[in-house]
């Protein structure tokens, strides 16, 4: 299956993480790239997923408004090959593919060469049978809506953040 988390709600990123323990505990491997988070930033999700044993790889090097966009393009770039690497090698049986959607939907500047909306549809769409990918970001692409075998659309209602509420560890980060 090809499942995407989507919309402007909270949950998304906390969704796949739960599938992907669930995954875990049924001795399934599963892996975590995660496309905008970057590794020099505490995320609490990536530090319990490695201490369950699951591979977490965070490609990003933060927000798009944080860094150049070429050391954004460099990071895009890098996470799609070893993405794509990870989805066609039939080593697991669950990939989730984390901010992938944020990361498709970048229009301040061009990243259709270094992470092309074809070659992402055409990788999930040939993954092998077994292997199962979840897609989360806000933002998903018509493409990757039809693609998908079942998308959930996270709407958020109210927010903490309207309150000058910033991320929170353990909350948010």
């Amino acid at each position: 299956m090809v499942i995407v988390y989507t919309g402007d709600g909270k949950g998304k990123t906390t969704a796949a993480v739960g599938l992907a323990i669930r995954a875990a505990g049924h001795g399934k491997k599963v892996i975590v790239i995660q496309f905008i988070k970057s590794p020099h930033r505490p995320y609490g999700e990536a530090k319990i997923l490695q201490q369950l044993g699951i591979e977490v790889h965070q490609t990003g090097v933060g927000f798009t408004w944080t860094k150049t966009p070429e050391e954004h393009r460099e990071a895009l770039q890098k996470g799609w090959a070893l993405a794509k690497q990870h989805v066609l090698s039939s080593l697991y049986d669950v990939v989730v593919l984390d901010e992938l959607n944020v990361a498709l939907a970048i229009t301040s500047f061009p990243i259709d060469d270094v992470l092309p909306m074809q070659d992402v549809v055409h990788t999930l769409a040939n993954k092998p049978a077994h292997t199962h990918v979840v897609v989360t970001g806000r933002g998903a692409k018509e493409e990757m809506i039809q693609l998908a075998d079942l998308v959930t659309e996270m709407k958020e209602v109210k927010h903490y953040y309207h309150k000058g509420v910033h991320a929170m560890k353990g909350i948010d980060l």
